[in-house]
């Protein structure tokens, strides 16, 4: 094997994680305070390309899953929000088994969060709301896809964006899409993985309790 095979063998690519580990004691009281934390640490200190990106995985009514990378909108108390078409195939699994789950995974910083949960939809007022806030390009891009649906080529795409474009200036309040929306994702467990030397990683997993309070678990890694 050549140095250049060796260097694109998946079973000889290693990186030894940093020593720094994650303990109980620095936890916040609930995993949507942890989160803010990791967070803030991933978009200022870790200056990481999209802190807000994750994968989001469904599971349609048989079971077979599908994932996506997806950018989270917002975050509180009640959950995790991201916007799609509601016609796309993560909507319509979503329709069918709510159950998701959020993989936020930051390899600069060694670190993962993995959220799972039940997805609703967001109102509609606040639905609007974020829509409105988007770039003119990205309202008139919401019209113009019909997510996850085959298309004959590109042209047809740039042709019906180049329509809406002509009908909807720069300015122009474009209306929202019916069939665009948020799902919000209420989080039942959230996993906070922190790389450590020799494979032995920290795993801390909140898990949600009946009486609305969290239960933290170290799981082995």
């Amino acid at each position: 094997m050549t140095d250049r095979d060796a260097a694109l063998d998946p079973a000889s690519m290693r990186k030894q994680y940093r020593a720094e580990g994650l303990a109980e004691a620095d936890l916040a009281a609930t995993p949507v305070e942890q989160f803010a934390r990791w967070f803030k640490e991933a978009a200022i200190e870790g200056h990481l390309f999209e802190p807000n990106a994750m994968i989001v995985s469904t599971a349609d009514a048989e079971g077979r899953p599908s994932s996506r990378t997806v950018l989270l909108k917002h975050f509180d108390e009640q959950g995790f929000v991201f916007y799609t078409n509601y016609d796309s195939r993560k909507a319509g699994e979503l329709a069918e088994n709510p159950y998701v789950s959020l993989l936020f995974p930051w390899h600069a910083m060694a670190r993962q969060v993995i959220v799972t949960g039940v997805a609703r939809r967001t109102g509609r007022d606040e639905t609007a709301a974020y829509f409105r806030s988007r770039p003119h390009g990205s309202q008139l891009g919401a019209w113009a896809s019909a997510q996850s649906s085959v298309i004959a080529d590109r042209t047809d795409l740039d042709a019906t964006y180049t329509e809406l474009a002509a009908r909807y200036q720069e300015g122009e309040q474009v209306p929202v899409p019916p069939n665009w929306g948020g799902f919000r994702v209420a989080p039942g467990a959230v996993e906070f993985w922190q790389g450590r030397e020799n494979r032995l990683h920290d795993r801390l997993r909140y898990v949600a309790e009946a009486d609305g309070s969290w239960r933290v678990e170290r799981l082995s890694p």
